[in-house]
């Protein structure tokens, strides 16, 4: 018997053989990314392991035991469990709005008791889960053009006109992104995606000019001219320049980036933590990092098609989608091709709401490789 054949239908599963389903490979290459930020937050705090460095470590320990947890829990679970994530996110957002913790200008957190929780990188997951779910039952036709597509357009336009109004712009791009790249692998007709990208285009001057607050108006024209204030809103994109820049070829050598070491460079920990690498490592250093990023979205990739089930296909595919928009919107904006907008990048950045969701979304990635022959009936998600 091989070892794909364990986790067939019909057949009972141990533990052991779960285990031995997870793809390590992938698992390995979390490991290392993960590893590559810690010994930046190392660098970046004079060469000690705080503020940021073992914190960052110890929540990478337990989010990648949650993700091997999660890894274990069937696709008929995951499918039960997609409406009901989505609308607990979507009350939380809900509650953000009525009696949300400020910081920063910004109400976008929960406190529940010691604890703060941000209900917007819940819903990262919760509308691709719920996505997955609805594209499930649905034909082809009717997922290619059909009134029905007005439902998974809620689905995406709620959560994200909620989180806009946070304001966290930033992360209702990725939303509304993430979910227009699983309705296109649905099976969205290209003359509809086309027609909503023309609409998007054409509503963004409006968008800027009425809808955004000024602060966020100010980083978009900043963007198009940072020398125009380069010590107010050009001030985070022309240092973060600054740092690539003068890291050149081979970088200035581990621990010794004078724009992040001299607190020159905003964010370097968060945000700009790209930079920062850039800057002690180089080009050379930032195209081994992408490499690793890549590989990663191309074994998530390869999970997703393997899956027998539309729901974990889709659900694989969009995880990986989000993925790969944390990096795509941070390294531009790192390099001056997109505004600041407060993406972190993912597993190299500090911050412990982000690495959550993203571990929670590898967990999903890992479930679908590991029950990979699952068939999921529309009706009651039983597994057949």
């Amino acid at each position: 018997m091989t070892s794909s054949a364990l986790t067939r239908p019909g057949q009972r599963e141990r533990l052991s053989s779960k285990l031995f389903e997870v793809d390590w490979r992938l698992a390995l290459l979390l490991c290392m990314i993960a590893g590559v930020g810690a010994l930046m937050l190392y660098s970046i705090a004079n060469s000690s392991w705080e503020p940021w460095a073992d914190k960052h470590l110890i929540r990478f320990g337990v989010c990648l035991a949650l993700m091997l947890v999660l890894s274990m829990v069937d696709l008929r679970v995951w499918f039960l469990a997609a409406y009901p994530v989505y609308v607990i996110g979507f009350v939380l957002l809900i509650a953000v709005a009525v009696f949300g913790h400020s910081a920063l200008g910004a109400t976008r957190w929960l406190k529940l008791g010691p604890m703060q929780i941000q209900p917007s990188e819940l819903m990262k997951i919760g509308v691709v889960l719920a996505l997955a779910r609805f594209y499930h039952g649905v034909s082809a036709n009717d997922a290619r053009l059909s009134w029905k597509l007005l439902i998974p357009a809620a689905l995406i336009g709620a959560p994200v006109l909620l989180v806009a109004r946070q304001p966290d712009l930033g992360t209702a791009i990725l939303i509304a992104l993430t979910g227009a790249v699983v309705m296109f692998m649905a099976g969205l007709s290209s003359r509809v995606l086309a027609v909503g990208a023309i609409g998007a285009i054409a509503g963004i001057p409006p968008f800027i000019l009425f809808v955004l607050k000024d602060y966020q108006r100010n980083r978009i024209l900043s963007f198009l001219n940072p020398e125009a204030d380069p010590s107010g809103n050009g001030y985070h994109s022309l240092q973060s320049k600054i740092a690539l820049g003068s890291g050149g070829f081979l970088g200035k050598g581990y621990g010794l980036g004078s724009q992040s070491q001299l607190n020159f460079l905003p964010e370097k920990q968060t945000d700009f933590i790209f930079a920062t690498f850039g800057e002690e490592f180089g080009f050379v250093g930032c195209f081994g990092l992408l490499v690793l990023y890549a590989a990663v979205i191309a074994i998530s990739l390869r999970i997703a098609s393997i899956s027998h089930s539309h729901f974990g296909r889709l659900s694989a595919a969009g995880v990986t989608a989000t993925f790969a928009l944390y990096i795509l919107i941070n390294a531009a904006m790192v390099v001056g091709l997109a505004p600041v907008v407060g993406v972190p990048m993912p597993l190299l950045s500090y911050g412990g709401t982000v690495m959550v969701t993203v571990m929670i979304g590898f967990g999903l990635i890992m479930a679908v490789r590991v029950h990979r022959y699952a068939e999921i009936t529309s009706g009651r998600g039983a597994l057949l």
